[in-house]
């Protein structure tokens, strides 16, 4: 085989190769991380002329947090990625930046300096903790896990610096043990927690910010001397089933504020960032103890219609003290 040949085999192969290649990248949908769509928002995007119809002012959807292990210079550095199921351990991590210090300045928000969610990837299991945290930077929490499996554990904080943004940083964790997969509960619009009742009013929705007002009752009364919890009257999670995104869910007023009435209603503003299931976790406070309300709910879907209520999951704490302790 002479070299002209060789050469001219050659680039027919290449040619055949990158034509092959170029194919499958036309046929197959990029992977892309959760972000917001790439629009328009409302500050950059010209406003309508009055008089144009079908046009609507679109705003950015925010971003989920709790995705990526790292974000905005720093990572949260689980130091405990695996316990026992059934047994109590102690969690400790720390948030580092991008030279490998770890963080000890914070801002205090929601009267804490970091808030610490643990949830089971299948939605089931739920912590809210409040860790305390060393002079050295390292935060450390007891956790009693019940069921074996994945976990998701979120650091929600804000660094006390200047413009600092807020972050909410993931971490897996193994919970060893027989494993056995539960599915979403079903989506109810009332959920019991002992003696109390919780209703749920409002729906989520993708892409555009909507007001949910959970309502709690005990013994069929309302509750109306709901006691403040975190600087507010009640403190809502909402994680997406499948990833567990974390929502930022914003409480609507404050005790002292003179506006907010301590119960029996309780309002927050939450923007899902996609259609689909989530689940949302409700801590209130009352007569000293720290109760949690699950739901499941469906954005951009029909919202249930009122039924019998949710039992409270047996992997949710019914109760505990409220945690006065300061980082």
């Amino acid at each position: 085989m002479n070299t002209a040949w060789r050469i001219t085999t050659f680039a027919a192969a290449l040619a055949a190769t990158f034509g092959a290649a170029y194919g499958v990248g036309q046929g197959v949908d990029p992977v892309v991380a959760d972000s917001p769509p790439k629009h328009e928002d409302a500050h950059t995007r010209p406003a309508p002329e009055h008089g144009q119809g079908g046009e609507h002012t679109v705003h950015a959807t925010p971003p989920a947090g709790g995705l990526q292990i790292s974000d905005g210079g720093y990572t949260l550095d689980l130091r405990t990625p695996r316990v026992t199921a059934g047994e109590r351990a102690v969690l400790r991590f720390t948030v580092r930046d991008t030279a490998g210090r770890a963080l000890t300045a914070y801002q205090r928000e929601h009267d804490k300096e970091l808030h610490l969610v643990v949830a089971s990837r299948d939605l089931v299991t739920y912590r809210h903790l409040h860790p305390t945290r060393a002079a050295d930077g390292t935060w450390s929490t007891p956790v009693d896990l019940p069921r074996a499996g994945g976990y998701r554990v979120f650091a929600d904080f804000t660094p006390a610096k200047k413009d600092a943004r807020n972050l909410t940083l993931g971490a897996d964790l193994a919970a060893s043990g027989p494993y056995e997969a539960r599915p979403l509960p079903p989506a109810h619009t009332t959920a019991r927690v002992g003696a109390y009742d919780v209703t749920l009013e409002g729906a989520l929705r993708p892409g555009r910010a909507s007001e949910l007002t959970l309502k709690v009752s005990r013994d069929g009364k309302p509750v109306t001397d709901l006691q403040p919890y975190l600087g507010a009257y009640g403190h809502l999670v909402a994680l997406r089933s499948g990833d567990l995104a974390y929502l930022h869910v914003h409480p609507n007023g404050e005790p002292g504020d003179g506006a907010t009435e301590p119960g029996p209603d309780i309002s927050f503003t939450a923007t899902a960032p996609s259609s689909g299931p989530y689940r949302l976790f409700l801590d209130f406070r009352h007569e000293g103890t720290v109760r949690t309300a699950a739901f499941t709910v469906h954005a951009g879907g029909a919202a249930p219609a009122a039924d019998t209520p949710e039992e409270h999951p047996s992997d949710t704490p019914e109760g505990h003290e409220a945690d006065e302790h300061g980082h």
